[in-house]
């Protein structure tokens, strides 16, 4: 499993989960076989894969021994473009439809790059002086508590706007939830590290653990003790 601004990925078995939902674009992909998937109205579907948009119901019946589950950020350009091909946001057939779509473009053995299957490498963008900057103090800003875009886009001698504009034209992300998954990303790196989830939630400028829960589970529907427990399965294979 991994984790970066505007992304987790997880390869390994997905398991059967309650009806639920999260602030996260989800993609569920089956290596081998399907899995069964619910919509809030009781629609019941069978397939190898499925596009779920953010802030949607929904239930994993039965799930699969080895497939693949990408989280992405609701504001992302990945996240939104995504969205948009799923016909019917609260329909398990739209979401189904939408999967069959994504893993029509992959190949036999390609998983996903970059978060999504079809991105393709290409020259790295020269990103804009003001941006570079401000990303280099966000690691140190997080740990310090709340991080305000004004106050970075002073520190770094642009107005607030353009820096908001920056992050969202260059990074793919606003700013809000880029902060927000580098707080869950560096959190997430101390409790592997070995830390406690009080600790590692303080570091990242969480409150407290309650409060890095909280963030957690509603981004991704996952506790930070499941995501533990797969990062804990996956150093092992």
């Amino acid at each position: 499993m991994t984790i970066r601004p505007g992304v987790l990925s997880y390869r390994g078995g997905l398991s059967p989960a309650k009806m639920h939902a999260h602030h996260s674009v989800q993609v569920l992909i089956a290596r081998r076989g399907e899995f069964i998937m619910a919509d809030a109205g009781a629609t019941i579907v069978t397939c190898p894969a499925a596009v779920i948009p953010a802030d949607t119901a929904h239930e994993m019946v039965q799930g699969v021994v080895n497939g693949e589950m990408v989280q992405l950020a609701a504001e992302s350009a990945d996240g939104v473009e995504l969205s948009r091909t799923v016909a019917q946001p609260g329909s398990a057939e739209s979401w189904a439809a939408a999967g069959a779509a994504l893993i029509a473009e992959l190949g036999e053995n390609d998983w996903w790059a970059d978060g999504l299957p079809y991105a393709k490498p290409g020259p790295a963008a020269m990103r804009h002086p003001a941006l570079t900057a401000a990303l280099r103090r966000l690691p140190d800003l997080i740990a310090a508590g709340p991080v305000r875009l004004r106050d970075v886009a002073a520190a770094v001698d642009v107005s607030e706007s353009r820096l908001g504009h920056l992050f969202t034209a260059e990074i793919g992300l606003p700013f809000r939830p880029y902060v927000r998954w580098l707080r869950m990303s560096r959190a997430i790196d101390h409790i592997a590290l070995g830390h406690t989830l009080t600790d590692a939630a303080h570091t990242a400028g969480f409150y407290d653990g309650a409060h890095f829960t909280r963030v957690c589970t509603k981004t991704f529907g996952l506790s930070p003790a499941i995501l533990i427990r797969e990062m804990t399965f996956n150093a092992g294979a």
